[in-house]
């Protein structure tokens, strides 16, 4: 952790408990906020696949046999 990161920490826990709620809710938001190329990437490879399936070269596979994949490891 850095010098900054700890001395922010030491002043977060200053704050009462709600306002701590309300920094960590704020924070955790940051990390979700949307990326549109990563979700414009994942559209694209999911029409990919798709079109893969209907055009008969590759196949679907059932959900019980995907996680006893990995659930064996």
């Amino acid at each position: 952790m850095s010098d900054a990161t700890k001395t922010l920490a030491a002043q977060a826990r200053k704050l009462t408990p709600e306002e701590r709620l309300e920094l960590v809710d704020d924070l955790l938001n940051s990390l979700l906020e949307p990326d549109k190329e990563m979700d414009r990437l994942w559209a694209n490879e999911a029409a990919e696949r798709w079109a893969a399936y209907q055009r008969g070269e590759i196949k679907a596979l059932p959900l019980e046999e995907v996680l006893a994949k990995y659930r064996a490891k």
